[in-house]
């Protein structure tokens, strides 16, 4: 019997499947008991196999469900079916952040730089939200970003990621690495997860959102994660000049190696876009619109297979450079030249202070003058008589 066609429970009537990805299928479903429209995402049966797997699955949906923020898709059931493990989920009428990539890139144009902005920061707003609450998402992607039909953010899957990549050691490794093309260095490299590395995931999404292309590509899961741990990043200028420089700047602190080089948490990155974004416009007004992409040259006009492989190498800028973006972005300046004016003369320009050697001057000739007197009282006498 096909799944589309079954009732989880005798509550959840699947209707369809609207997606599906290497850990589970998503089902548009109506709730029976309560006459809504929902979203089921249903386990492969690979992972369900694993009973450590389930354990965490159930350990961290659980965790996910206690999420309630606007810029998070609500979850409102876990449950199971015989071997079937599923989350129940709000429905969202609306695009994934990956379709609306793929649609400006057919259209041949960037995404403008203010509804970058205006995306990223709910994002941040949402995982800032879930890391307050000591939970970290691990799996970041456009593919987990739903956005509304009026551009509000909606992250998803959490819980299951995290449960993955806890999961035992026998897991397949194309489960155990998830998706790397978002993924940090430090999960690379084997490491736990820490809220920085969801602030790496969310640079590569800022990333594709300027270009349309993603910062690191190659042939196998292996070599790109090598890149995400050895290779710097390419600047974003490179593929759209029209992006500021000061958000290329921004990109490349996001896309350190080292998890400290980043902003801690998605909350302190989002206060930094947005303290961006209000400067930006007190300064210039909505100044970006959507820019058409350059026509190819050359270089662009490379075949898709061949220019996966290609690397675009940034010199590293000093680190001091990019931590004092959150404080002083750069704005336009207008230099203030003096007006030019005559020297006054020297009887009307102010003294400094009292000129000792003219009252010594002035007393001598009043001590003077006082001797005269009496040679001229003498003076007088003698012509008078």
């Amino acid at each position: 019997m096909q799944a589309e066609l079954r009732t989880l429970n005798g509550r959840y009537r699947l209707l369809g499947r609207i997606g599906s990805g290497g850990m589970a299928a998503v089902y548009r479903a109506q709730d029976l008991k309560l006459g809504r429209i929902v979203a089921i995402k249903m386990l492969h049966e690979s992972l369900t196999s694993d009973e450590g797997f389930l354990i965490r699955f159930q350990r961290e949906a659980h965790a996910a469900a206690n999420l309630t923020h606007p810029n998070i898709v609500t979850v409102h059931d876990i449950g199971q079916e015989e071997y079937r493990h599923y989350i129940v989920m709000e429905y969202v009428d609306g695009f994934t952040l990956k379709q609306i990539i793929r649609d400006a890139n057919e259209d041949g144009r960037f995404l403008p730089v203010s509804r970058v902005l205006d995306l990223a920061i709910q994002i941040c707003n949402g995982i800032g939200y879930a890391h307050r609450a000591n939970l970290v998402h691990c799996d970041l992607k456009p593919q987990n970003v739903l956005v509304t039909r009026d551009d509000r953010v909606k992250v998803a899957d959490f819980g299951i990621a995290r449960a993955i990549t806890e999961a035992s050691q026998h897991l397949a490794d194309s489960q155990v690495w998830g998706t790397p093309q978002y993924i940090s260095p430090e999960q690379a490299a084997g490491e736990a997860p820490t809220p920085a590395s969801d602030v790496y995931a969310i640079g590569v999404i800022l990333f594709e959102m300027l270009t349309g292309h993603l910062p690191f590509a190659a042939d196998s899961p292996t070599a790109i994660a090598l890149k995400h741990l050895q290779e710097i990043p390419p600047s974003i200028l490179e593929y759209n000049p029209g992006v500021p420089r000061q958000l290329d700047d921004i990109v490349h602190k996001l896309l350190a190696k080292e998890p400290s080089a980043r902003y801690s948490t998605a909350g302190q990155l989002g206060r930094v876009l947005s303290a961006y974004r209000d400067r930006s416009l007190a300064d210039t007004g909505p100044v970006y619109p959507a820019l058409v992409k350059p026509q190819p040259t050359v270089k662009t006009a490379v075949p898709v297979a061949e220019q996966k492989t290609q690397f675009h190498q940034r010199s590293p800028q000093p680190a001091s450079a990019a931590a004092d973006l959150q404080d002083t972005p750069r704005r336009p300046m207008r230099a203030l030249q003096p007006t030019p004016t005559s020297p006054a003369p020297a009887s009307q320009q102010p003294a400094g202070g009292p000129d000792w050697t003219i009252i010594g001057l002035g007393i001598t000739a009043v001590i003077a003058l006082l001797g005269l007197i009496p040679l001229w009282f003498m003076v007088y006498r003698a012509w008078a008589g």
